[in-house]
């Protein structure tokens, strides 16, 4: 069973994140599941450290906004909302160039938090990086 609470479109949801780090480092939501969001980030001049490989803090930001999209996707958002409450992340491997995979899945949907899983991957499908996001429901 889906946990989204609505019908997803990954058009409206790319759109909704313009004018963003999102869109500013080029992040696209790609697809998903009944309960994964998946997205794709570029590695290149704009997401590396200045040793020419990924960014740590630019895979936080992949993992992040996939586990704050897929949180706010479960709400009814009229209601309340979903921010950021603490992420942690380990870096497994570097990436020079290409593309990178990230696919956030749910581990907990509560009614103040929601906590997510999310890994990812080169264009070797290896593993980049895991990270855990917790997420706080807030009402408006």
């Amino acid at each position: 069973m889906a946990i989204w609470n609505k019908d997803l479109n990954l058009e409206e949801i790319n759109k909704f994140n313009q004018k963003t780090i999102l869109e500013h480092i080029d992040i696209k939501i790609t697809d998903y599941t009944d309960d994964e969001l998946i997205g794709t980030m570029p590695v290149n001049s704009q997401t590396h450290q200045p040793y020419g490989i990924l960014h740590g803090g630019a895979s936080c930001v992949l993992a992040e906004s996939l586990g704050s999209i897929a949180s706010n996707l479960c709400l009814n958002t009229s209601k309340q909302y979903a921010v950021g409450l603490e992420i942690n992340a380990i870096h497994v491997r570097p990436v020079k160039s290409g593309l990178v995979r990230g696919v956030a899945k749910n581990i907990h949907l509560g009614k103040t938090t929601h906590i997510w899983d999310i890994k990812i991957y080169n264009e070797e499908n290896k593993l980049v990086c895991i990270s855990r996001l917790t997420m706080a429901v807030v009402n408006h």
